[in-house]
């Protein structure tokens, strides 16, 4: 009975939820790992189970009463990890730079990503109430813009689109609508 009191305590920052959150930034995390190592495959699976930890906490989190503001800044964090650097990482490793110029515009895209990605999770948790759940995001939601990039990897690494500059030109589209002001039905 101890261990549930515990595990459903909103105070307690390593309830039930944020468990799932951390095991969310785990998986980010170790994919990475992976994809430094140019074992894609690998790394599209952890960040497939990270999604499933995203929603899962959330559920959790509404299901038991456990949706606390550390909680909202925890999910934020594990959403910067798994969906905003990680599928850049993938992205970025996966292309072929044919030279140093194609190497730092590269760079230059995914740091232009990474940083529209973090101000988006900035301006929502700004935006957002623990445990609220708006009809409508506005701008492209983090997850769904990792749904886009590996959209991208696919489209690459199946030879669709060969031309990095076209990919990439995909990429700087995608992180401004992380910051559009584009409405997007919540699930």
């Amino acid at each position: 009975m101890r261990c549930n009191v515990w595990l459903l305590n909103r105070e307690n920052r390593f309830n039930l939820a944020n468990i799932v959150t951390f095991a969310n930034i785990s998986l980010g995390i170790i994919a990475m790992y992976f994809i430094q190592e140019e074992r894609f495959g690998i790394a599209i699976v952890l960040a497939w189970i990270a999604g499933g930890f995203d929603i899962l906490d959330g559920k959790i989190a509404r299901r038991f009463n456990l949706s606390c503001e550390f909680g909202v800044q925890l999910d934020s964090f594990a959403d910067f990890i798994s969906f905003v650097v990680m599928p850049s990482f993938l992205l970025f490793y996966a292309l072929e730079k044919p030279d140093e110029t194609a190497l730092i515009i590269s760079g230059a895209v995914f740091i232009y990503y990474i940083i529209s990605g973090l101000r988006r999770l900035i301006e929502f948790n700004l935006k957002s109430e623990a445990g609220s759940v708006a009809k409508y995001f506005e701008g492209v939601p983090t997850p769904l813009g990792a749904i886009l990039l590996w959209v991208l990897y696919l489209i690459y690494s199946y030879g669709i689109v060969t031309n990095i500059y076209m990919i990439l030109a995909m990429v700087v589209v995608i992180a401004y609508l992380l910051n559009s002001k584009v409405k997007i039905p919540h699930p």
